[in-house]
């Protein structure tokens, strides 16, 4: 299998598991509240829609980039939203939860996170435009044209 079809599995993964969590917190506040590694969640139904529209608006912008074909941005647009399970962790840790359960759930979502966007940057470092100072005579007087 190619790397660029390794990263596209990868890529729907990370747009499907956005949408999973977005409209579970979303549908189900409580219940995803439970395995989100804060305990007691904050009883206040507002906390469970900015999760849920949070992960939802980063799985659109992920999904609109990769049917798109702009595999690159999509790269940069992954790492950027790795602080989303960074913060996450971060919450968990800070507000009654455990390192341990942080580190898990949340901490190995981000490092999957930044393995795809690494992956997608990676992928995508070998089509960049080639330098005019590295072409040809003839190649230059095509790409004036």
């Amino acid at each position: 299998m190619s790397h660029h079809r390794i990263d596209t599995v990868l890529a729907v993964l990370v747009v499907l598991a956005g949408f999973y969590f977005g409209l579970s917190f979303l549908l189900d506040g409580q219940g995803s509240a439970a395995g989100f590694g804060i305990d007691p969640w904050p009883q206040e139904p507002g906390y469970f829609v900015v999760k849920g529209v949070r992960d939802i608006a980063y799985a659109l912008t992920a999904l609109i980039l990769l049917l798109l074909r702009h595999r690159r941005a999509l790269g940069w647009v992954v790492l950027a939203d790795a602080v989303i399970p960074i913060g996450d962790c971060i919450a968990v840790f800070t507000n009654g939860g455990t390192v341990a359960y942080a580190l898990t759930v949340h901490g190995s979502a981000a490092a999957l996170v930044l393995v795809v966007a690494a992956s997608l940057l990676w992928e995508t470092r070998k089509r960049e435009t080639p330098k005019a100072d590295t072409l040809k005579p003839q190649t230059l007087e095509t790409l004036k044209r």
